[in-house]
């Protein structure tokens, strides 16, 4: 069905070294998956074909390695996995979220119901004066009453319901993904500032000593005041990035107290600069899967697949409801508590035809099949957005990653010459503002040298972000 199926695609190559995609993706691949759907939607046949569809289009194969589940945890740091499991345990949009399943669960158990008989037993006593002629009356009664489905509308309100509930918990593992995601970009965003705010420190203290023997020397009479002014000016602009690093810093933590479910006074966190030392990588043990199974390619498909079953629904209300009726019980005359008894039982089928009502069940089944419609144009769109987004993942990853390899390279020649500037500033060679050159270009080297490592360590924890479909179904082993 597969190859049938792929004669409708456009081939597409996206090539970027060090990671390589190649794309093969066409709508009509999936409408043609879904447009033979009648009835029930089979999501698991769906999202077979979805993953062979995934694997056609190769995205990512070249980063087949090792397994993706809890891939934070390469990063080997206590307080990153401590504030993960905070987060999964303390977020409040996450409980929300969970309360919100088990409502869609309970309605589900609301809708099973109706496929059995429904009544209940009902006593009664009564005592009646006229005119002082006193009668008394009881009664025990138990009756029922069967909804016969013999044309299945009762059962695609089931599956509506189940495709409801499903979909409620494909939004909670999204959920889930987007917090752990924040999680770990906020505590690496976190490091990193620090990291600026050390730097940022160390310039300072140094700029100020520098200061202090241009001063001694001004007065001397070896340096003039326009170096003296021009060292000042550096010192200036260094002191004006703590102010923002500091800032930077109080955002973090609070973003992080607000994923946790606390205040941000209630986190403490060391500095763990390591971290952007460690081997940190892109790694899927299926690529495929990653992008298949992911949580918005699955609501969006169980939300067409509760449409769909709506729409069923609608159209079998044009038929007629065949029910079941039946009582049994004692009926005691002139006695109020069922003493000289009398048995009574009754059956009574029933058939129900809403003829005159006959438009506006056609108007609310064409309702429904537009809303049908609807979600699986919506389900098109999710499939597109979610390879597009995989394939953008990808080529972020490789931007930054080219970005920090020239950015080290920047810095490591800028420190280079600025050791050279010292060495022929104190023989005298060149004059100090050439020496401040250098140092200013060391300063905005090394600036950019750290921000590349921190945007492309948030680059990898977007691209796993982006293929979520396997290591988000390993979080209930937390």
């Amino acid at each position: 069905m597969i190859k049938l199926l792929t004669s409708w695609l456009t081939a597409k190559q996206f090539s970027a070294k060090p990671l390589k995609t190649k794309l093969t993706i066409s709508v009509v691949l999936v409408a043609s998956l879904l447009s033979a759907c009648a009835s029930k939607i089979d999501e698991q046949q769906h999202q077979q074909l979805m993953k062979s569809f995934i694997t056609d289009t190769e995205i990512a194969t070249q980063l087949t390695g090792q397994d993706e589940i809890n891939w934070w945890q390469q990063l080997n740091s206590v307080q990153l996995n401590q504030l993960v499991k905070d987060a999964l345990a303390n977020n409040h949009d996450l409980k929300t979220s969970q309360l919100q399943l088990q409502s869609a669960l309970a309605k589900l158990r609301v809708e099973k119901s109706d496929f059995l008989p429904q009544g209940g037993l009902e006593i009664g006593a009564q005592r009646t004066s006229i005119a002082d002629n006193i009668s008394r009356q009881s009664s025990a009664n138990l009756a029922l009453n069967w909804q016969l489905d013999l044309f299945g509308r009762i059962n695609a309100l089931v599956d509506a319901a189940n495709a409801s509930a499903m979909s409620q918990a494909e939004q909670l593992r999204a959920l889930q993904i987007e917090v752990i995601s924040s999680v770990v970009k906020g505590f690496m965003s976190y490091q990193g500032n620090m990291q600026k705010q050390q730097i940022i420190s160390l310039q300072v203290a140094a700029l100020k000593k520098s200061i202090l023997v241009l001063s001694a020397q001004v007065e001397e009479g070896i340096a003039n005041e326009l170096d003296l002014n021009r060292t000042r000016a550096q010192l200036s602009q260094q002191q004006a990035l703590l102010p923002e690093t500091s800032y930077a810093l109080y955002k973090d933590l609070s973003t992080l107290a607000l994923l946790t479910g606390r205040l941000s006074g209630d986190i403490k966190l060391t500095n763990e600069q390591k971290i952007f030392d460690l081997p940190f990588e892109v790694t899927l043990a299926q690529p495929s899967s990653a992008i298949a199974l992911r949580p918005d390619i699955s609501q969006a498909l169980y939300q067409f697949s509760q449409a769909n079953s709506l729409s069923v629904a609608a159209s079998k209300a044009l038929l007629p409801d065949i029910s079941l009726s039946a009582f049994v019980g004692v009926l005691s005359l002139g006695s109020s508590q069922l003493s000289n008894s009398q048995q009574q039982w009754q059956i009574a089928p029933q058939i129900q035809w809403s003829l005159l009502s006959y438009p506006a069940l056609l108007a609310q089944r064409d309702a429904q099949q537009y809303l049908s419609e609807a979600a699986y144009s919506q389900y098109q769109q999710v499939v597109l957005a979610a390879i597009n987004d995989s394939e953008l993942s990808l080529q972020l990853l490789t931007k930054h990653l080219k970005q920090k390899r020239f950015a080290d390279k920047r810095f490591q020649f800028a420190h280079q010459a600025f050791m050279q500037a010292n060495a022929m500033y104190q023989e005298g060679q060149i004059p100090y503002l050439e020496l401040l050159d250098a140092r200013q270009d060391v300063l905005i080297a090394q600036e950019n040298a750290v921000n590349a490592t921190i945007s492309s360590s948030l680059a990898k924890v977007s691209a796993y972000q982006a293929f979520n479909g396997r290591w988000s179904y390993g979080l209930i082993t937390l």
